[in-house]
């Protein structure tokens, strides 16, 4: 896996024919679970997708999922959520950075990019969203973890196609009338 910058991602799908374009998955990565989501294949839309159970012994399994999951959804990336503080690194983001790190020792994942992507309190928001319901804890749990990285992957392409917008209008024909 290679690390790009978050909008040189979106670039490198955006030179493709968009036929030939892959999808983003996004991540939601905590101590238990990962959160996944999907985009679809115009990368407008998130749409969350599965939970992962973390442990630090089935990196390899992860991993070989994550293959499956390129596979079957024709994946280009990784849009993976992170806690940025301009303080200080926060545990958060060292465990984030520690999942990465261990997904990329596997060597099951070469040729795949990945960025970060604040994450920006989407597991609280999504919590706040689900309190009233009264689900079970583990229903709650893996619903609030996959929400979670469909808002830090729709989060990522609301920015990345907005730019997109903006450097076209900028590139059209306009005439300024006063």
């Amino acid at each position: 896996m290679k690390y790009v910058k978050p909008l040189n991602l979106f670039d490198e799908l955006l030179k493709r024919k968009v036929a030939e374009r892959g999808r983003l998955l996004g991540l939601d990565v905590g101590d238990k679970y990962i959160g996944l989501a999907i985009s679809d294949p115009k990368n407008e839309k998130a749409s969350p997708l599965s939970v992962l159970l973390r442990k630090k012994h089935n990196i390899g399994k992860m991993a070989d999922r994550f293959q499956a999951l390129i596979s079957e959804h024709n994946l280009e990336g990784f849009v993976v959520g992170y806690p940025f503080n301009k303080n200080r690194t926060t545990t958060d983001g060292a465990q984030v950075k520690l999942f990465i790190d261990e997904l990329c020792n596997t060597g099951k994942l070469k040729g795949l990019k990945y960025t970060y992507w604040d994450e920006g309190f989407t597991s609280k928001i999504v919590e706040l969203l689900l309190k009233n319901l009264n689900l079970p804890q583990v229903m709650s749990k893996t619903i609030n973890d996959k929400f979670a990285a469909a808002g830090i992957l729709q989060g990522y392409l609301d920015k990345a196609n907005k730019k997109v917008k903006l450097e076209g209008a900028m590139e059209g024909d306009y005439e300024c009338r006063f």
